[in-house]
C-alpha cells in the first residue's frame, strides 16, 4: 500500500512547551507572545495576562522587531490531484492570534461576531483544540468588557448562547455532554466562571469631578458624535436615552448621512424618483427612505468592524492588514513593483467577513 503523506524520514514538527500544553512551534511563530518553559524560541518570553492590553499595534511592531512573524494562515481554498489540504479552525485561531485581538478595539466586534457565528453552529461539534481555543477567547472577552466597562451586552449574547449549549449536550447522551468527561469539566468550569463575570458586571459611573459631562456638550458636539453611529438601532436607543439626543436624531441630516454611508445612489435610486426628491429637497422623511432600502437590500454588517480579516490572492494567505504577512510577491522584485503601481499589497486583498472565514472550514 502506497505511504500517502510527509517523508516518514522526516524528523517532524518542532513543539514547545507553554503554560497551555505543548504548542508547534511554527504555530507560536506567529501566534503572539506566550510564556514558555524553555528559553528556546525566536519570540521572547512574556505571559498573556487578562490585565495586560497586548492588542496595542506598538506591542506588535516590538514582536515584528524581535523576530515573530505578523500573525497570517495559509489556507487551502480547493483540492486537486496534486494539491491535498486542510484547513484546522483551532490552528487557524491560534496563528491569526484571535485570543489577543480581543483586546484589540479595532478587532473586537470582528472577533465577537465570529464567537457569535459558532456558537449558532454549534461548538460542541467541534474538535477538542477548537473548543477549548473558543472558550478561552470568550472568557478573555468576559475580562476585557469587566476591564473596559464597556459592550457588556456583547457579553450577555455570549454568555447565554454558551448556557444553550450546556442545555442541549446534556440531554443528548444519558443527561451529560457526549465526549471526553476531563475536557468537559474543564469547559463547565469555564463556562460558570463567564456566566458569574456576565451576571456581575456593573458599569461604574464615572468620576463625579470628570468635566465635561456629555449633556454640559452643546449640541453641536452632540450631533458629531451621533453622526460616528453606524448602526439604526444604536441611534434608536440614544434617542430614548436623552430628550437633546431625541431631538438630534430626529433631524433629516442624521437618517440622510446614514442612508448614502450604507447605500449608494444607484441603490437609493431604485426606490425613489430623483426628480421628487430635488422638488421636495429636505422635506423627504430620511427616515423612511432608510428602512425601505434597509429591507430591500439589507445592511452591510462589515461597517461595523474597524479591521476586518483579508485574503491574499497571491498566496491564499489570511491575516489582518494593519499587520500585514509574508508574500511570495516579495521573491519577485518585478513584479513586486508591478503590484506597487497597481496601489501595493491591499489591492490584490480580499476583505473576508466572519460568515466567510467559516466557510473555510466547512462551518
Amino acid at each position: 500500500m502506497a505511504f500517502i503523506s510527509k517523508d516518514f524520514r522526516s524528523p517532524g514538527e518542532a513543539w514547545v512547551k507553554t503554560d497551555e500544553g505543548w504548542e508547534r512551534k511554527k504555530v507560536l511563530e506567529c501566534g503572539g507572545k506566550r510564556k514558555r518553559h524553555s528559553s528556546e524560541g525566536s519570540c521572547p518570553e512574556a505571559t498573556t495576562s487578562s490585565s495586560s492590553s497586548s492588542g496595542s499595534g506598538s506591542e506588535r511592531e516590538e514582536e515584528q522587531e524581535a523576530g515573530c512573524m505578523p500573525p497570517h494562515y495559509h489556507i487551502t481554498i480547493r483540492c486537486t490531484r496534486e494539491i491535498a489540504g486542510f484547513n484546522g479552525l483551532s490552528e487557524a485561531v491560534k496563528r491569526l492570534d484571535f485570543r489577543r485581538s480581543v483586546r484589540d478595539r479595532k478587532r473586537f466586534h470582528y472577533i465577537c461576531a465570529f464567537l457569535l457565528l459558532v456558537s449558532n453552529k454549534g461548538i460542541a461539534s467541534l474538535p477538542g483544540s477548537a473548543q477549548r481555543q473558543l472558550l478561552q477567547m470568550v472568557e478573555e472577552v468576559a475580562s476585557h468588557v469587566n476591564d473596559s466597562q464597556q459592550h457588556p451586552n456583547v457579553l450577555r449574547r455570549l454568555a447565554l448562547k454558551l448556557e444553550h449549549i450546556v442545555n442541549q449536550e446534556n440531554q443528548k447522551c444519558w443527561g451529560k455532554p457526549l465526549g471526553s468527561t476531563y475536557l468537559w469539566q474543564e469547559h463547565m468550569a469555564r463556562i460558570k466562571r463567564i456566566q458569574r463575570v456576565a451576571s456581575q458586571i456593573e458599569i461604574r459611573e464615572p468620576d463625579p469631578e470628570a468635566r465635561p459631562k456629555l449633556h454640559e456638550l452643546p449640541e453641536e458636539c452632540v450631533r458629531e458624535i451621533i453622526l460616528c453611529i453606524a448602526d439604526h438601532r444604536d441611534l434608536e436607543s440614544a434617542a430614548e436615552a436623552w430628550e437633546t439626543m431625541a431631538k438630534l436624531v430626529s433631524e433629516q441630516r442624521i437618517w440622510r448621512e446614514l442612508t448614502r454611508f450604507h447605500f449608494n445612489q444607484r441603490q437609493i435610486s431604485t426606490i425613489l424618483d430623483l426628480d421628487k426628491i430635488k422638488q421636495m429637497g429636505e422635506t423627504k422623511d430620511w427616515k423612511q427612505i432608510y428602512h425601505q432600502l434597509r429591507r430591500t437590500y439589507g445592511v452591510n454588517d462589515d461597517y461595523q468592524f474597524a479591521e476586518v480579516l483579508a485574503l491574499c490572492r497571491s498566496c491564499c494567505c489570511l491575516f489582518w492588514p494593519s499587520d500585514g504577512h509574508p508574500c511570495i510577491i516579495d521573491q519577485s522584485p518585478d513584479y513586486k513593483q508591478r503590484v506597487q503601481e497597481a496601489g501595493g499589497q491591499l489591492a490584490l486583498a480580499q476583505p473576508v467577513p466572519p460568515a466567510q472565514f467559516l466557510k473555510y472550514f466547512s462551518l
